[in-house]
Formats: C-alpha cells, structure tokens, sequence
C-alpha cells in the first residue's frame, strides 16, 4: 500500500460488510437450466452439481469455469508464541516461508498438480502481533492495515481464490477467536496445533481461556475481537475473503486457522461466507465444530492439519472437475439420448 494513503480503518471495513453483493440470479438459473438438460439421472452428480452451481452465482456467469485459481498463503508471527504454546519456535515461521519460494513444500507440490499459482504474503515477520494475554494483539489501525493487504490478493482474472496461512502459534489465536465468537470452553476449541500434548496442551488451553476472558468486553465486536485475539495473517485473510466478496470470486477455505479467520466475518454479517466453500476438514479438533457453527460442509475429509493452504489447493482439482461437467456433457438434445418423459 502506497504510504501517500491514509490508513485504512475497521469502520470502512464495516461499511464494506454492509454493502456485499448477493448471488448472481440469472447465472444460476442458467446452471439450474443447463443442469436439467445434462446426459445423466438427475442429482446424479452429487455435490459436483451444487459446486458448479456455486461457482456460477458467484463468478456471476454461466457456464462457470476455473481457468486461473490463486493459492495465498498468508504468513505471520503470533506474540503469544512466547507463552510456549508451540512445539516449534516462532522462527520456524521465517524458515517455511523460505520453503514456499524454494518450492520444497507440500503446498507447492499440490499447486503444481492443480495449474494453480501460488503466492505467498509475508507479514512483518520480524515485528509479531502482541501477546492477547497481556492486551490487544493489534491495534485498530494494524488490523485494519492487515485487512487491505489480504485484500489487494483478489487480482482481476481470478477464477478461484484459495486461502491459507503459516504462523507458529495461529491455532492459539484461532482457538481464542472461536471461544470468543461462538462460546463454550477453550478445552471445546483448543487441540496439538503443531502437535502439543499432555501438559502443554492444558497450558495452551489455559492461555486461550486468558485470553479470551481478558477481552471478554468485546465479545459483541466480532472485529474488535479479531483486532484484540486475531493475528497478521489471520486478518490478511479475513481481508481477502471480502475482497473476493466484493469481486465476484469464490473462494476455498483451507483448514481451522484459515476458517476462524473468516468466521469473524460470519460473526459479523451472517451470509458473509455465501460465496466461500470448506475445502476440507482439518484434523484439529476445533474445526469440525466451527463448520457446525458455519453451516459448512467441507468438501474433503482426509485427517490433514498441515494449514499452509495444503487442503484448498487439493480441493482445486474437485471444484475444476464440477465445472468441466457442467459445461462439456452434451444435452439429451445435443447427443441424441431420449430424456426424462
């Protein structure tokens, strides 16, 4: 962002929240239409069905197609990894991120089977997010700045924008914000993240449940809660998914940390999530019960819990192949097949 600009704020970020664009009709009574007329039973693709119908409400045309899909990883560093919560240091954070442009991790592997680009966004890695237990994590400005970076991603020519992220204690601050929006106990939000166990797992618990109850004021503010319990990167991509919103793509969430991230946004404006898709499940435990609470059904379920976008970017190949079924089958009409009487 050009330093001649004046910061951005939360309040713009509300007035965006407030003013999202709803689903394309005509282009999904066009996929409905086209959908009926297909050389198969109907319903008999499944779930590729609703994904390619998906894809047309919300890239606003009809056939919908996934040409060029963005993987974005957003990596920053978490003040409260200082508490211990982690079973790696916070410089680990700095290493993966050499990884990603070296090319050596699973995301990249996976971004090569899918034709997907990858982009990975550094956070001022050298400056990390304040401890939430001992105040707020970023201030207004910091989170609001956090914000317009996650959103300059969502480029023009994007069919598909996927999100992820790397941080050395995010599942921390992921635990906090779901026990802060939705409720409960930090024990129903808190699992391993890097892998934990025994008593650091009860200490990492312990300092979600700090967290969240020193900033228990703003348990009304969704986006004060992000600003106060949230992260960088998990604002950066708090911040893309509305800018996708705003630009008519949809997007794949990757695992829990990536999922919490957009959940304030849920929080915020029910339906805000409309035009995003689950991509899978992740093994932490407390994304199988955020998706309950989002109503989301993810479209894998395959024990991964690496974040880093690993999940989104497998997902991509499901979504292009829902896609290519709905614009390349022939119609009854087309292949001379009798139909439905």
């Amino acid at each position: 962002m050009a330093e001649d600009l004046a910061p951005p704020s939360i309040e713009e970020i509300r007035a965006l929240l407030a003013a999202m664009p709803e689903v394309d009709g005509a282009a999904v009574a066009a996929a409905t239409e086209r959908e009926g007329q297909l050389t198969k039973p109907a319903g008999s693709l499944g779930q590729l069905e609703e994904i390619s119908s998906w894809l047309s409400a919300w890239q606003g045309r009809h056939p919908p197609a996934v040409d060029h899909a963005r993987v974005c990883v957003f990596a920053g560093n978490h003040g409260v990894a200082a508490r211990g919560v982690s079973a790696f240091p916070a410089e680990v954070t700095v290493q993966m991120v050499q990884n990603f442009v070296d090319g050596g991790a699973a995301v990249n592997q996976l971004c090569q089977v899918a034709d997907a680009d990858l982009r990975v966004y550094e956070m001022d890695l050298d400056h990390p997010t304040a401890d939430f237990t001992a105040g707020p994590a970023m201030t207004g400005e910091g989170c609001a700045r956090a914000m317009a970076y996650g959103m300059m991603a969502v480029e023009p020519g994007i069919d598909l924008l996927c999100l992820g992220e790397m941080g050395i204690a995010n599942t921390t601050s992921a635990s906090a914000l779901c026990n802060a929006l939705f409720g409960g106990d930090a024990v129903d939000w808190t699992g391993p993240g890097t892998g934990v166990a025994g008593a650091t797992l009860a200490h990492k618990t312990a300092v979600v449940a700090e967290g969240v109850a020193r900033h228990s004021d703003a348990r009304n503010d969704p986006l004060e809660l992000l600003c106060r319990l949230g992260g960088n990167e998990l604002a950066a991509i708090a911040g893309a998914v509305l800018a996708a919103r705003m630009g008519r793509v949809p997007v794949l969430l990757d695992g829990f940390a990536c999922t919490a991230a957009a959940a304030v946004l849920h929080a915020a404006a029910p339906g805000a999530l409309d035009h995003c898709l689950v991509a899978h499940c992740s093994a932490e435990p407390g994304h199988r019960r955020l998706l309950e609470r989002l109503d989301k059904k993810p479209l894998l379920d395959l024990g991964m819990r690496l974040g880093e976008a690993s999940g989104a970017a497998l997902a991509i190949g499901l979504v292009r192949a829902a896609a290519v079924c709905h614009g390349g089958m022939a119609t009854f009409g087309e292949a001379g097949v009798s139909g439905q009487g």
